[in-house]
């Protein structure tokens, strides 16, 4: 198969509900430092669309132009030999007058594509899937890649809690704290049943889980091993961390059966400050004065909606000593 050298540019598109417009948008500016309500995202950052539980779909781009005509000559360079093909035009959400493309259109223009490339193309079962899409006034021609909703296949857990965070929400959470994989330690010091641990290490993330309720962390570790992962929950306050982490995810602690006090808040958010650069607090309440009497500095923000109530999701940074 001859294609060019890639120049590392890629295309997202995104899907969400007006509910989680504001959680899908932190989750962008944490892994793209910006957002858009374009629902489309170019960088020259490579990710796994699956990360994310709002990316739908991401082009890797080989081929750009101004025009579809122009385009359609570049592809002429293609060979797939023995590689059979597929044309995908990328359905675009919102679209509307001239930036729109009827259906026929598209598929018009996928054949034109397909004619285009030298090889054999199969719309069953093709060992390559190709993506054309318009952005900006230009045409972009590149390796299509689906997203995989697995966030979705941890929504039926052997161990359940009812004020536990859903899966969408717990990946996004996991991806704000950790935006960038390789080399980051993350703890999650108030697990409970291991919904965040599960998303953080589908995704490979460094991340362990501890609770203060022996039964939660019984719940996590069966969570886990559920799913065919592996992961370390301890149990024991927060009080006992004693490693280093870069970031910690803490889910407040609330139910019917926990009773936080503003003391207890106050301390966890204290003690992690002790052991974690970055954290990523999930609340119901507005515990701004305690997170800025805590040490940390609030970066960034949204609202999480979910069956009648919110959390806040809130972004914070370690404040330097002085």
């Amino acid at each position: 198969m001859t294609l060019p050298t890639l120049d590392n540019e890629f295309i997202y598109t995104y899907a969400y509900t007006p509910d989680e417009e504001a959680l899908c948008f932190l989750e962008m500016r944490a892994l793209f430092g910006e957002d858009t309500s374009r629902k489309i995202v170019k960088s020259q950052r490579s990710l796994d669309p699956s990360r994310s539980p709002f990316i739908k779909e991401r082009i890797e781009v080989l081929y750009e132009d101004d025009q579809l005509d122009g385009l359609i000559e570049q592809l002429k360079a293609i060979h797939m030999g023995q590689q059979r093909f597929k044309v995908l035009f990328v359905k675009i959400n919102g679209l509307s007058g001239t930036a729109k493309v009827e259906y026929q259109e598209k598929r018009s223009i996928e054949h034109r594509i397909g004619q285009a490339i030298e090889g054999t193309a199969d719309m069953h079962e093709p060992d390559v899937i190709f993506g054309l899409m318009p952005l900006g006034g230009r045409w972009y021609f590149g390796y299509y890649t689906a997203a995989e909703a697995i966030w979705f296949k941890h929504l039926k857990k052997p161990r359940q809690y009812s004020t536990a965070l859903s899966t969408k929400v717990a990946r996004a959470v996991a991806n704000i704290a950790v935006p960038k994989i390789s080399g980051v330690r993350a703890i999650d010091p108030c697990c409970g049943i291991g919904t965040v641990l599960v998303e953080g290490l589908s995704m490979g993330m460094d991340i362990v889980g501890r609770d203060l309720n022996p039964l939660v962390v019984d719940g996590s570790i069966e969570n886990i091993a559920h799913f065919g992962l592996s992961g370390e929950v301890g149990h024991g306050p927060i009080s006992d961390v004693s490693s280093h982490y870069d970031v910690a995810i803490i889910d407040m602690p609330y139910n019917l059966f926990t009773s936080t006090s503003s003391a207890d808040q106050l301390s966890i958010l204290t003690h992690a400050a002790d052991f974690a650069d970055k954290m990523v607090l999930v609340t119901m309440d507005n515990l701004d004065p305690m997170i800025d009497a805590a040490g940390f500095d609030i970066i960034d923000r949204c609202i999480a909606k979910k069956a009648g109530f919110t959390r806040e999701i809130v972004v914070c940074l370690k404040r330097p000593a002085r």
